[in-house]
């Protein structure tokens, strides 16, 4: 399987206008897409070998990122 970054615009292009609104508008909804990114940014260098960690740790910042996303879309889906 290759290896992918998820950012947000990818995730959820339905949400452009919403996710670029918020970004400038919301901090913080700034500051968990910024933590979203920075997780996704380190779990692909884990998984490109770049870096390397114990797999139930790279498994801990996967549920994470989970996590997060699924409270980004949460607000994205509320925002008009």
């Amino acid at each position: 399987m290759p290896l992918e970054h998820h950012p947000l615009n990818r995730e959820f292009p339905e949400l452009k206008a919403q996710l670029h609104a918020l970004l400038s508008s919301d901090g913080h909804f700034a500051r968990l897409a910024e933590e979203y990114e920075e997780l996704d940014k380190r779990i692909y260098e884990v998984e490109s070998g770049r870096v390397a960690i114990d797999e139930m740790l790279l498994l801990g910042l996967k549920m994470q990122r989970v996590s997060l996303k699924d409270e980004l879309a949460g607000i994205l889906r509320r925002t008009p």
